[in-house]
């Protein structure tokens, strides 16, 4: 462990340490992959507290799934507020003891640290702050890098900070080979020139060296564009940046494919500046942001590694007592009980860092969806996929086979795939201790059932756990059709797989042995392997006190064509029946057509409504459940039934007494009407569109955008859709459309956009665009990424041809020509005919 913390040293600060020549010779921890995890400060901490429970058996918990995914780099922004008073003098308090705890156990794992020693702002997100006497609360952010009293403060904490020793490993701040290096501060605001930049970071490094350290100290780079050349002309070893693709807080959950929008991580001024290649480079923080996509972490890191950066760490693992609310960072969402997609391609990532070369390019989307050896991302999907003959990742189901499943050592996934079958929803590890001889670690299920990424609350659960038992089918040819099942974790009695299915497999952890395998060594609870305890077992209780029905009501059915309905449902247990109840029983009529839902795989239910019961008009329906005596029907008043998450009442449209209206609907066309895209209602109500404008700063005329999600109305159409030859805009009551400078189009599934200029209204004020004239154009990037810096577009190289079943939004351009204003246009109506 120690010769390896050494070479990490060595690789993160060869010109420090000066030696280079022995970094290259061994090639060994040549990439660093992890998150940013805050417990022992701010929000999470005082969470912990609202709850009662214990923080460091907290810690405990996450730091093991740290290990189980593969990661082996953290990083953190110290909350100074918490750990100074108002000179800048450390405090010894609960905030230290447990940043010492959580480094403790971070090495135990194996992980190695960046420290960020400074954040200058509070402690409140997404609360109020809180007073601590720290001295940043005495400063404005933009302020205290220049303050003489802040500046000084600063220094007395760095020296302290540094010199701090942790009761936990024996080792002061400055000393401990695990911690690899220091970020001076998160995300500064200079005010300043460029020389007093620079003098002021040099400041920062003395402070810091005067303590005896040595190793690397790194500072942030991807803010404050206006004095870039200020911080390579500082006495520092290593620069950091930030990726935010999509932006931050959209306050609901983003769909579309944005693989453009992660292709590539250019920095403008590498050829600019002095010693930009002599500085190690490092992701502080990444993330997605306000996705459950399972695809986009290994593509991010995949750009990453083409861009140099050694170190990555996304920001931010939630830690598993709270992440039920994701109420610590609304725009971010990653635990692997709570999020287990997400989770497994953060481990498929974790790989891709180590496996990917630094500087290697694999081309421009989409050929760069299939790189180094077998990892492969896919939105049609929602799949990251590791298949290199040795490791099997998989994010979700997935029909790839493995490159050689007789030399699988590890296995890690969602779903099913051709040597797992399984309806379970939560992740799940298969690893090969010896030959014959296999550990199975099964999470329970997770069931979204409220958007996370809306306003949150910790007495708002967005995601139900649940320990639901399955059959689980391995075809691994170590392990043969016969193997015995032993748990590890629980007082069970060891089961037999018979023709490799386990029966009614529950969450846990499970010792597997091929049957007339003879292991070489008693494998117990307590053995040690990789990092951990093969008896390790950690997962939230169960949280599923309701049921919940997750499901969106198709917006268009077709007249002769019969409509399938799709539901998720979850809840305390397995409900006995779920049954659709179409809006017009009565329980006055002798008869009425509700329909069964058959249950067709892990927690999704679906029944056919035949075409001859769909008219012209809105067809209407709610779902019931009965479990028991009990039957509950969704949804209710005071669902989001739009965005498809509802709850339920109790009782059935049958009784005598319902009176609720609430119910889904879908409207019912003729087969030859227009394909509506945008709804007079839906442009009333203000929400049906958004707009952005580019350049987003610092511009007098900027261009407009105006997007409309649609892919669930061009899907519930794909007959007309395929049959459709115009784009038609009608403007709003009162309004007209832009001769000039307005063009339209879509953005389709494959990420790609097509767009034409639009032809003058016609008499009737209705724009009609001839679908042929769309043309394949750049990709606008948006919503805006951080840092900002990165570029607006995305410029295709593959040529690919519009068809318009694939399209999900509708795109509106309005162009600035010089110093005329951009013409804003007001959309009532949008559709295909």
């Amino acid at each position: 462990m120690k010769k390896e913390i050494t070479l990490v040293l060595l690789a993160l600060c060869p010109l420090v340490a000066g030696a280079q020549d022995r970094w290259e010779e061994t090639r060994q921890g040549d990439a660093f992959f992890g998150v940013n995890y805050t417990l022992p400060f701010a929000h999470a901490y005082r969470a912990l507290g609202y709850l009662g429970l214990d923080r460091k058996t907290a810690i405990d918990k996450d730091t093991y799934h740290f290990a189980r995914l593969g990661l082996n780099a953290y990083r953190i922004h110290l909350w100074d507020v918490e750990l100074t008073d108002s000179l800048g003098n450390l405090t010894p308090n609960d905030h230290l003891d447990l940043m010492d705890y959580l480094i403790h156990k971070l090495e135990e794992r194996g992980i190695h640290i960046v420290l960020t020693a400074q954040t200058n702002f509070g402690n409140g997100y997404p609360e109020r702050d809180r007073a601590t006497g720290g001295f940043s609360y005495l400063y404005d952010k933009c302020d205290v890098h220049a303050n003489p009293r802040a500046v000084a403060a600063q220094e007395r904490y760095l020296g302290q900070l540094l010199r701090h020793v942790n009761p936990y490993t024996g080792k002061a701040y400055n000393a401990d080979p695990a911690i690899v290096g220091f970020e001076v501060n998160n995300e500064p605001c200079h005010a300043g020139t460029r020389k007093e930049v620079t003098a002021y970071i040099n400041r920062m490094v003395r402070a810091m060296r005067a303590t005896g350290y040595r190793g690397p100290v790194f500072y942030n780079v991807s803010h404050n564009q206006q004095v870039v050349e200020a911080y390579y002309d500082a006495n520092i070893q290593g620069t950091t940046y930030q990726w935010y693709p999509i932006g931050l807080v959209a306050g609901h959950t983003r769909q579309g494919n944005y693989l453009t929008a992660v292709d590539s991580y250019p920095i403008p001024f590498a050829d600019r500046v002095k010693n930009f290649d002599r500085q190690e480079r490092l992701v502080y923080e990444f993330s997605p942001a306000d996705v459950l996509y399972s695809h986009l972490y290994p593509a991010m890191t995949r750009s990453f590694r083409t861009a140099g950066f050694r170190w990555i760490t996304q920001f931010a693992y939630d830690p598993i007592d709270i992440a039920y609310a994701n109420t610590e960072y609304q725009t971010h969402f990653l635990n692997l009980a709570y999020t287990p997609g997400k989770a497994i391609s953060l481990r498929v990532a974790a790989e891709a860092a180590r496996a990917i070369p630094m500087g290697t390019s694999y081309g421009t989307y989409p050929r760069d969806t299939l790189f180094a050896d077998g990892f492969r991302v896919s939105y049609a999907e929602d799949l990251s996929e590791l298949n290199n003959g040795v490791k099997f990742y998989h994010s979700n189901h997935t029909a790839t086979r493995p490159a050689d499943a007789a030399r699988l050592e590890s296995v890690a996934g969602c779903g099913s795939s051709p040597i797992v079958d399984y309806e379970g929803t939560g992740a799940y590890f298969i690893d090969r201790l010896e030959p014959g001889v296999w550990r199975l670690e099964v999470m329970p299920d997770a069931v979204v059932v409220s958007d996370p990424f809306a306003k949150p609350s910790p007495r708002k659960d967005v995601v139900d756990i649940v320990y639901g038992t399955w059959d689980m089918t391995l075809r691994l040819p170590d392990l043969g059709d016969t193997f015995s099942v032993h748990p590890l974790d629980q007082a069970h009695i060891a089961l037999t797989a018979k023709d490799g299915t386990i029966g009614a497999l529950r969450p846990g952890v499970y010792l597997l042995r091929r049957s007339g395998a003879t292991p070489s060594r008693q494998w117990t609870a307590d053995s040690r392997w990789q990092h951990i305890r093969l008896g390790e077992f950690v997962a939230p209780a169960p949280r599923a006190s309701a049921y919940r029905v997750v499901h969106k009501a198709a917006p268009y059915a077709e007249t002769g064509q019969a409509l399938t309905v799709r539901a998720t449902v979850a809840g305390p247990a397995r409900p006995d029946s779920v049954t659709l109840y179409p809006g017009h029983v009565s329980f006055w009529n002798a008869r009425n057509p509700i329909r069964r839902m058959r249950r067709v795989g892990g927690y999704t239910y679906e029944t056919t409504i035949p075409a001859s019961e769909l008219h012209e008009g809105l067809y209407g329906y709610n779902i019931v459940i009965c479990r028991g005596d009990s039957t509950y029907t969704f949804p209710s008043e005071n669902s989001d039934a739009a965005c498809g998450y509802a709850s339920g009442f109790a009782g059935t449209p049958l009784d005598w007494d319902y009176t609720s209206t609430a119910r889904w609907s879908t409207r019912v066309v003729a087969p030859a009407s227009p394909v509506a895209l945008l709804t007079a209602a839906e442009t009333e109500r203000g929400d049906a569109m958004e707009t952005y404008q580019m350049p987003e700063w610092g511009a007098k005329n900027a261009d407009l955008y105006l997007r409309a999600w649609i892919k669930n109305k061009v899907e519930s159409r794909k007959r007309r859709t395929s049959t459709a030859t115009t784009l038609c805009l009608r403007p709003a009551t009162g309004t007209s459309l832009p001769a000039i400078g307005m063009s339209a189009g879509f953005v389709t599934s494959d990420g790609y956009t097509y767009n034409a200029p639009c032809p003058a209204p016609g008499a009737d004020g209705i724009v009609r665009l001839p679908l042929t004239a769309l043309r394949q154009t750049d990709t606008a990037l948006l919503p805006h990424a951080y840092p900002t810096f990165l570029p607006r577009t995305f410029h295709p190289t593959t040529d690919i041809t519009f068809e318009a079943g694939k399209a999900e939004r509708l795109e509106i351009r309005l162009t600035a020509s010089g110093e005329t204003p951009v013409t804003p246009a007001r959309i009532a109506e949008a559709w295909l005919e």
